[in-house]
């Protein structure tokens, strides 16, 4: 590709503006944005949206994405920062917002807890009464729309950009698996622009792009409804814009009247043929149904009681964009190189979201964590319309919803289940849901287990049974820990660190550490590299050393260009030109086939095939009668694989331990995946385990989750991998790499358990923050993991947990907290 591409962009909305801006600010000057509307107010989302931007969010890279929305508006001129503010009138919305305030404090918001005096002074048409508290963050507030557009094109347009109005594309042209422009329809008639690189920022039309270019976008059009009281008196009303979650509803003020937006209604989905044709003046907008908007209304007058004597006007039924899991498209097309999208955001990221893209084209990369946001993320059975329908309106549903980090979606499900699913089910398995499998987290067929651990005091019997634990949580908040402050063996936790969650999960920690426990791994991606070319290319690709003799299991990294981890894998050479993966997810199977070159085949293993993870110190004393393989220590090392029988069941056994315990993960096609479960469990020695106690069990090893406790934005001295790095070896990211860092992961020792995303605070500052969080059953203590400064990470270092707006004593401690020497695994 030449170094400054012909590149076009579809939809000259907000992202489209943005993009051409950013795009040209890089050297990229012959850019032409297409639009089927006007400029710049074009028909689409851009045009009607109300413009708040409320920066904090649960994920880092969207807060990210909003932050640099509202510096680069701002320095535009088209930003108006009058803060933002979310009121509760429940208690738990009240809790919610403390949770919000440490995400805000995490990723670097300033915000403030304000209590119901203050939320009334910001917004005098406020019913103190029905306030209980509020969040108040001074840098958020109005973007205006069309006003970004017009001076982000302006400046793109100055840097050699064309912006072409009235131009509706209705083909994608491709050759080769590579894209060659795009072919419009216009006043004048067909033509074709050619292009090397073409951007699809066509907002809710995304679809339709998509179809032509024979690609799925999993994009759901919604109705939203928005609509301006009359005037109030007093004249022109000023004040931060203003969230009212607990009944779905959001306000900005209109000179002396006031924008009401209401999530509160039925979902509206618009089909693609139902958006208005080309030459309507606002597509984006259907017919208002008071129906729907009088219940929101009257919430509204309850809050602002002012708003009762003047009605509602102006009101309409905006289109806005939702996808399956809430986040953004953004990417490069599988199969067709140079086909981009920019999909699914909203004006709050559209400046964030455009910056990153911009640095991924020019750039080959970009420092910004996509992982919760690139195209391929999704596997094949939630692209299915029905899908993409029912999450998606969900979505709109729950959009201004309290939710658990761990709280799933309850339909459609179950979608993927593993062979093991209808023994899981006799054994009173609950169930959540992560890529569509249904995952057991703890089994109640394990209570009596947890009334015999009580009985033997390894954990306090007032706290063992659930039954207890439940009612102590009933009459307070928190179970607190001692009286004196010290740390305590007791797996104590708050109602909310209490849900999705069972003390069973104590019982099954403890089986594995103490006997064998079964681990259902079926829901990990394993995906098969194979031909000639195949070691050579893995040896390249990742950041160890994979070229070993067959029956080798290698710890390895995927990096970036920037040394980002992308991913962490196990890869096992079966055979001299076939590698089995253990991978994390759809977006390794993406950038594994992106890469692969002539010679090298690449295939998703996963739907037909199924992995039992066999753990705890009796696990060579379960398996080894039902085998022909030698389980011996010196017959089987540890991190080697081989294949043979279980029983009746051919398996491909790995002896690999993600829980710090010996053993191995067996893997066999699917169709054979309940024999082999039934085969080790007529035994009589196993127990089930679920995800619960497998988190608690890794955290107490120090092995790491990729998506939660590293991603692309860490390098892997950073996060403690740098014994995965082979040294003189050549591999994608290696030149980004240093050993000097400035941060590091790191374990904390907590006096309570904490969730995950929580600030950390030292000598009166935010320093960091908490990945992963669980209770340590075997070490009797609460463990989390966070990104601290270097200098900060010397094990005894004490430091504070914002948790819910509650000070969390905690202290640095040196890794792995359990089995240092690997005892337990290499026996």
């Amino acid at each position: 590709m030449a170094s400054r591409p012909r590149s076009v962009i579809i939809g000259a909305g907000i992202v489209g503006c943005a993009l051409a801006d950013e795009l040209t600010a890089r050297g990229w000057t012959d850019v032409t944005v297409l639009d089927r509307g006007p400029l710049h107010a074009t028909g689409g989302s851009s045009s009607h949206a109300p413009g708040l931007v409320f920066q904090t969010n649960p994920s880092k890279t969207m807060t990210e994405f909003a932050s640099y929305t509202v510096r680069k508006y701002t320095e535009l001129g088209c930003f108006d920062q009058v803060g933002g503010l979310e009121v509760a009138t429940t208690e738990e919305r009240l809790r919610d917002l403390h949770r919000k305030h440490g995400w805000a404090e995490s990723w670097g918001v300033g915000g403030s807890l304000i209590d119901a005096a203050a939320c009334a002074r910001l917004w005098p048409l406020l019913d103190p009464g029905k306030v209980l508290g509020g969040f108040h963050v001074p840098s958020d507030g109005l973007a205006a729309a069309v006003r970004c557009c017009e001076r982000q094109a302006a400046r793109a347009t100055g840097r050699g950009a064309v912006f072409l109005a009235g131009h509706t594309v209705v083909g994608v042209e491709q050759h080769g698996g590579r894209v060659t422009g795009v072919a419009v329809e216009t006043a004048d008639g067909h033509r074709v622009i050619e292009a090397d690189v073409v951007v699809c920022a066509a907002g809710f039309w995304g679809p339709s792009i998509g179809e032509l270019a024979g690609l799925t976008v999993p994009l759901l059009p919604l109705a939203h409804q928005y609509a301006k009281s009359g005037p109030l008196p007093g004249g022109p009303g000023s004040g931060p814009i203003l969230r009212h979650q607990d009944r779905d509803l959001y306000f900005r003020h209109h000179g002396d009247r006031v924008g009401v937006g209401s999530y509160a209604h039925r979902p509206m989905p618009v089909a693609q043929h139902e958006i208005a044709a080309k030459g309507t003046t606002m597509p984006s907008v259907q017919a208002f149904t008071e129906a729907d908007f009088d219940p929101a209304w009257r919430d509204a007058c309850k809050l602002l009681p002012p708003l009762a004597g003047s009605g509602y006007e102006d009101g309409i039924n905006g289109i806005f964009s939702f996808t399956p899991d809430g986040f953004p498209l953004i990417g490069e097309a599988p199969g067709l190189e140079g086909f981009w999208l920019a999909e699914a955001v909203w004006v709050t990221h559209s400046a964030g979201v455009a910056k990153a893209l911009a640095e991924l084209l020019v750039d080959g990369v970009t420092a910004t964590d996509l992982h919760e946001c690139e195209l391929s993320r999704f596997e094949p059975v939630q692209l299915s319309p029905a899908f993409v329908a029912e999450r998606g309106a969900r979505n709109f549903v729950e959009v201004y919803d309290v939710i658990h980090p761990l709280q799933p979606m309850e339909s459609p499900r179950p979608m993927r289940t593993s062979p093991f699913h209808p023994r899981q089910l006799e054994l009173g398995g609950v169930f959540l849901e992560a890529s569509g499998w249904e995952r057991p987290h703890w089994f109640e067929a394990n209570r009596p287990l947890l009334d015999e651990l009580a009985r033997s005091d390894l954990i306090r019997s007032d706290l063992a049974r659930s039954d207890l634990i439940r009612s102590e949580l009933a009459r307070s908040e928190l179970a607190r820990s001692d009286e004196d402050g010290s740390l305590t063996g007791a797996d104590r936790r708050d109602a909310w660190a209490g849900r999705y969650w069972s003390p069973i999960a104590a019982a099954e920690s403890h089986a594995t550490r103490e006997s064998v426990a079964l681990y259902d791994m079926t829901p990990l991606k394993r995906i098969e590299v194979g031909g000639p070319k195949a070691a050579a290319f893995l040896q390249w690709l990742t950041t160890n050393d994979v070229d070993k003799k067959p029956g080798s299991v290698t710890y390895t990294l995927l990096l970036d260009a920037r040394g980002g981890v992308r991913s962490d894998l196990t890869v096992a050479r079966i055979e001299e030109d076939r590698f089995q993966i253990g991978a994390n997810g759809n977006l390794d199977l993406d950038w594994i086939t992106r890469h692969a070159p002539g010679g090298v085949y690449v295939r998703d293993l996963t739907p037909g095939t199924c992995c039992v993870g066999v753990w705890g110190p009796r696990a060579r004393e379960l398996v080894q009668p039902l085998t022909d393989l030698d389980l011996s220590h010196d017959g089987f090392l540890y991190f080697t694989c081989k294949t043979g029988y279980v029983g009746h069941v051919p398996v491909t056994a790995m002896r690999v331990s993600y829980v710090g315990e010996l053993g191995w993960e067996l893997y066999t096609t699917a169709d054979l995946g309940l024999k082999l479960w039934d085969t080790l469990w007529a035994t009589g020695l196993p127990v089930a385990g679920g995800r619960a106690a497998f988190n608690s069990l890794r955290l107490e090893k120090g092995y790491r989750l990729w998506g939660v406790d590293m991603t692309p934005e860490h390098d892997p001295y950073e996060a403690g991998l740098g014994f995965a790095v082979k040294p003189g070896k050549d591999f994608v990211g290696r030149d980004a790499l240093s050993p000097d860092v400035t941060r590091k992961l790191t374990p904390l020792l907590t006096a309570e358990v904490v969730m995950g995303k929580e600030p950390v605070r030292h000598d009166g500052r935010t320093v960091g923050y908490v990945t992963s969080a669980a209770y340590g059953h075997t070490i009797r203590r609460p463990i989390a993991y966070a990104w601290l400064p270097a200098e900060l990470t010397e094990p005894g270092t004490r430091v504070d947990v914002t948790y819910f707006g509650r000070r969390v004593p905690a202290e640095v401690a040196a890794e792995p907290l359990f089995d240092p020497k690997m005892e337990k695994i290499r026996r």
